[in-house]
């Protein structure tokens, strides 16, 4: 017959230890490993910049990169007349590389409120090839180089289970 007291008079005597020595033996995570991204990944993109598309023109500017920035700005028009501006901030912040966005229709007048913007948090970074995704959101833009003279943007959303892309603007450079 077992002896069920002695084993918790046992038990009560090395559970205190057996909970020290837990505590103190490393603990394995597992956490999705944020790489933080650098604005020399996106550094490709400088310049000036155009998409033409059947129903519209999309001209941007990119500055360098300078200290912990990286400033964009396009324009889309649609025949002569503006349909809307972007200006895109790409900043180094305790979050590691994002991508802030604000919208404004012509007469500059911002389709956010006045101190909120659209955050893509940096996710990974190849050779010519920087993804974002949107904060909240499960849509992703990539800044793919095609060339010397082309870079995309391109969209992606999930779709059973995997990202799909498609081109949002093809920009040649300007000369």
């Amino acid at each position: 017959m077992y002896n069920y007291s002695a084993c918790l008079r046992s038990l009560r005597k090395f559970l205190p230890i057996f909970i020290l020595v837990a505590a103190m033996m490393p603990v394995k995570r597992i956490v999705a490993q944020q790489n933080s991204g650098k604005l020399s990944d996106l550094s490709f993109i400088e310049g000036h910049w155009k998409a033409v598309m059947a129903d519209r023109t999309v001209e941007g500017e990119w500055m360098a990169p300078d200290g912990d920035n990286m400033l964009g700005f396009m324009r889309m028009m649609s025949g002569n007349k503006a349909s809307m501006y972007e200006l895109l901030a790409y900043e180094q912040s305790t979050q590691g590389l994002v991508s802030r966005v604000k919208h404004f229709k012509p007469g500059m007048i911002g389709m956010e409120e006045k101190d909120k913007f659209d955050q893509y948090n940096f996710v990974e970074a190849t050779k010519g090839r920087a993804i974002f995704q949107k904060e909240g959101d499960d849509l992703r833009i990539v800044y793919e180089k095609r060339s010397d003279n082309q870079f995309a943007i391109m969209r992606g959303n999930m779709a059973d289970g995997k990202w799909t892309f498609k081109d949002l603007f093809l920009f040649n450079r300007v000369k």
